[in-house]
């Protein structure tokens, strides 16, 4: 990968949406085939995974930052409900639309309101989009919104940003808006990873809005 390819250090150092918008443009061809494999980027399956384990349904899901699709990949492995695809650059969702993975493909800006109505989804599902230089805590109320009562979250936080970009705290604040928080943490990378990342965590949040 040469100095002006994107990469993960250039994702970290992102400021804002159009500085997202213009990175993930050019990474949308080469993300699976180059960022997810290279890195042995396993933090998608790894959420999709806890998905299956604490819902059951019903639909549908929504996939933040869905990207390229990787989340829904795993998650069609078993019976999956509805999913809608959620992220703010078109290019990334038009290669997720191209392996048939969801029902919606929505373009959207998690740092503004989203073009979509109360309580829509069953549950919300993220993987590598609540991180450094994407998107932090704010986003949280603007995502419960958009759920159901009950409606189920699993979303990775990454574990380096999570005290001091604030989603400790603002976890907390969300004390009477939702219950049964849980934090698992797991590798993002697999074997094989660049070894500045290769021990990069993220925490698995889980909770559902009452």
């Amino acid at each position: 990968m040469s100095e002006e390819d994107p990469d993960l250090d250039a994702a970290y150092a992102l400021k804002t949406p159009e500085d997202s918008k213009r990175l993930y443009a050019d990474w949308a061809t080469t993300y699976d085939s180059g960022f997810a494999q290279d890195m042995s980027y396993r933090l998608p399956r790894m959420v999709a995974l806890v998905l299956a384990e604490v819902f059951q349904g019903p639909g549908p899901v929504l996939d933040v930052g869905a990207g390229t699709g990787l989340v829904a990949e795993a998650m069609k492995l078993r019976e999956a409900p509805d999913v809608d695809a959620l992220d703010i650059s078109p290019e990334m969702l038009k290669v997720a639309e191209g392996k048939g993975l969801y029902r919606n493909y929505i373009v959207g800006d998690l740092t503004d309101r989203l073009d979509l109505a109360d309580g829509t989804y069953g549950a919300v599902v993220s993987a590598g989009t609540f991180t450094h230089g994407h998107v932090g805590p704010e986003a949280l109320v603007e995502l419960l919104r958009v759920a159901r009562r009950g409606a189920v979250f699993v979303l990775s936080v990454n574990a380096a940003h999570f005290e001091t970009l604030g989603f400790a705290a603002t976890f907390e604040a969300l004390g009477d808006r939702i219950e049964g928080l849980e934090m698992r943490a797991v590798d993002i990378y697999g074997p094989g990873a660049d070894p500045a990342h290769a021990d990069d965590q993220a925490q698995i949040v889980i909770f559902r809005k009452l």
